[in-house]
């Protein structure tokens, strides 16, 4: 495929899928004309590495881990340095502390979304975006503001 057909299938630019190529993260073959050629994988490959990328970790790790990626698996050890091995565990000890999170945002939405969905089906009288509104806000779902304590004498 062009490298257009795969910006739009992996839903990137081209100028991005370039600087792939540049950084050695991405290998096209080309035509007799000189175009690019794209394999089929590649669109999963693109993912991946917006993935990884998405996850913070630099072009040139991602580089090194790229080959783990696929079958078959050649991984080269020429720059395999203790300190890049110290990179790669901090960076795998940052994604799971972002999983984490992510993971307890996921569940917080999921039960916010119950409580909402268990509010509704308790009133099915239709009503309007305000009264809805209105009602969501006076309802038990858990509110961002801190509770207002009061003391009494």
């Amino acid at each position: 495929m062009k490298i257009g057909e795969l910006a739009k299938r992996a839903s990137v630019s081209t100028r991005l899928l370039r600087y792939y190529e540049e950084q050695g993260l991405l290998t096209p073959g080309r035509a007799a004309n000189g175009y690019r050629e794209y394999a089929e994988q590649l669109v999963d490959r693109v993912t991946q590495i917006r993935g990884l990328l998405d996850a913070g970790l630099p072009t040139r790790i991602i580089k090194q881990i790229i080959p783990c990626l696929t079958e078959p698996r050649v991984i080269h050890f020429a720059d395999a340095t203790p300190e890049m091995m110290a990179t790669l565990e901090r960076e795998r000890e940052q994604l799971d502390l972002r999983i984490r999170c992510l993971t307890r945002n996921r569940d917080a939405i999921t039960s916010y979304l119950e409580a909402l969905r268990t509010l509704i089906a308790g009133d099915a009288r239709p009503t309007s975006d305000a009264e809805q509104t209105t009602r969501l806000e006076s309802s038990t779902v858990p509110s961002s503001r801190p509770a207002e304590v009061q003391h009494q004498p």
